[in-house]
């Protein structure tokens, strides 16, 4: 019964995966080896609520036409492929570890491929002439509790203020290999990583155990993408801030006791950020922001600077 369990939670499984409801299923068809055993048929038709179920297709022939019809599809040359779509998918979300050691994913899990994504991603320094893009797979928020895959550094950044953009591409071919690149587009540099299935990549057994692992520390997760989240919005309103007094316009503008009030707002968030946030609370972090916010929006809408 044990085994018989598995086979509904991966039909459980899949039609989660699918965001799709087990009602506007209308039809249950039967193929590969297990559904020729008579208490997993009973077990579906129980699932499905009492559906009939279509058992009249022979299981070997369907995994022996389907291969076919791969082969076929993913070949060169090859004429009257039957008029259908096989898709394989992505096993586990692709994605690369961002500020704060957050997974940003760029291919979500289950994706079909071939498949091809570009997405923005900034500098987080002033003048930062490189980026480490270290690329994952997995279901975790923290892109360092994820597997791995490979890293490459984009050099040749010009100098700019952080947030800086860089265009990260995914592409991933019929065969699974995963091409990663990064571009810098004013400069046009660009380097790249190219993944095969033998570099790096999990078997089932361990994509299994990092799905199971995500929904075992999903509030776990969430608590720590909610904190992180707090940090950066923090980081980044201390530093607009910063750049604020470094105007000598606005400087002239504010008395000396919005000067003293905005710099003991700063150093109060830089010691906090430049401590260890590990130990500081969410709501430490949200109270300083709040903080920092309370002193300067007021300030900077008094003198009319759009910030």
């Amino acid at each position: 019964m044990d085994l018989f369990r598995e086979c509904m939670e991966a039909v459980d499984k899949c039609l989660r995966d699918a965001n799709i409801d087990k009602n506007y299923i209308h039809d249950v068809v039967l193929v590969g080896g297990s559904c020729r055993i008579p208490k997993v048929q009973k077990l579906l038709q129980k699932f499905f609520d009492d559906k009939d179920l279509c058992n009249s297709i022979n299981p070997d022939e369907a995994v022996a036409n389907g291969a076919a019809v791969q082969a076929a599809l993913v070949s060169k040359g090859m004429k009257n492929v039957p008029d259908m779509v096989l898709s394989d998918v992505t096993p586990l979300s692709l994605g690369i570890a961002v500020k704060g050691d957050i997974r940003s994913v760029v291919i979500p899990r289950n994706s079909p491929i071939p498949i091809k994504k570009t997405a923005e991603f900034i500098t987080i320094y002033d003048n930062q002439d490189n980026v480490l893009e270290q690329v994952y797979e997995g279901e975790r928020s923290k892109a360092s509790d994820n597997n791995l895959l490979g890293q490459f550094t984009l050099s040749g950044i010009p100098p700019a203020p952080r947030g800086h953009p860089i265009m990260v591409c995914f592409d991933i071919d019929s065969n699974g290999i995963l091409c990663v690149s990064a571009k810098e587009n004013t400069t046009g540099n660009r380097n790249q990583i190219t993944i095969t299935d033998d570099k790096g990549r999990m078997s089932n057994e361990e994509i299994a155990r990092l799905v199971k692992e995500a929904e075992k520390y999903k509030a776990e997760d969430m608590k720590f993408l909610e904190k992180v989240e707090a940090i950066n919005a923090l980081d980044d309103y201390v530093y607009k801030m910063e750049k604020a007094l470094m105007d000598q316009g606005i400087c002239n503008m504010l008395s000396q006791c919005d000067m003293n009030n905005i710099c003991y707002a700063i150093s109060k968030a830089r010691k906090l950020l430049d401590g260890d946030k590990e130990l500081e609370e969410i709501n430490v972090i949200k109270v300083v922001l709040y903080e920092v916010k309370f002193i300067f929006d007021p300030i900077m809408i008094m003198i009319g600077w759009l910030f």
